[in-house]
């Protein structure tokens, strides 16, 4: 893995979640109360935008499109796609999926994601 600085963290505001292009990868950056995290840019279920999630209880983002949620920290899925009604017969075909994760730090102010 290599590490890259994404920028400061003035350009990632707290509680929001802010996307990204590293090194070729999409990724979504979130500014948590404990900490920044980064995931892959989509849902595993059909490739929602993470980054117009939302951002539930400062550690689950759930996907716009279908709801599905995820740990932000671990990238483990809480909650599989449930909305709209009918949704769950797509999910037999779409089994859950984690999110992939990326180390992030902090150095002077600065953070760097690991891909």
């Amino acid at each position: 893995m290599a590490k890259h600085k994404i920028g400061t963290q003035d350009e990632f505001p707290r509680d929001q979640v802010t996307a990204r292009t590293v090194d070729g990868v999409d990724i979504a950056v979130y500014a948590l109360s404990n900490g920044y995290y980064a995931t892959q840019a989509k849902c595993t279920h059909l490739m929602g935008p993470l980054a117009h999630g939302k951002i539930i209880d400062d550690r689950l983002i759930q996907c716009p499109r279908h709801h599905a949620r995820f740990d932000i920290r671990t990238g483990e899925v809480v909650d599989w796609a449930n909305f709209p009604p009918g949704i769950q017969m797509l999910n037999l075909i779409r089994k859950e999926k984690a999110l992939k994760t990326f180390p992030v730090s902090v150095e002077n102010g600065a953070l760097y994601v690991e891909i």
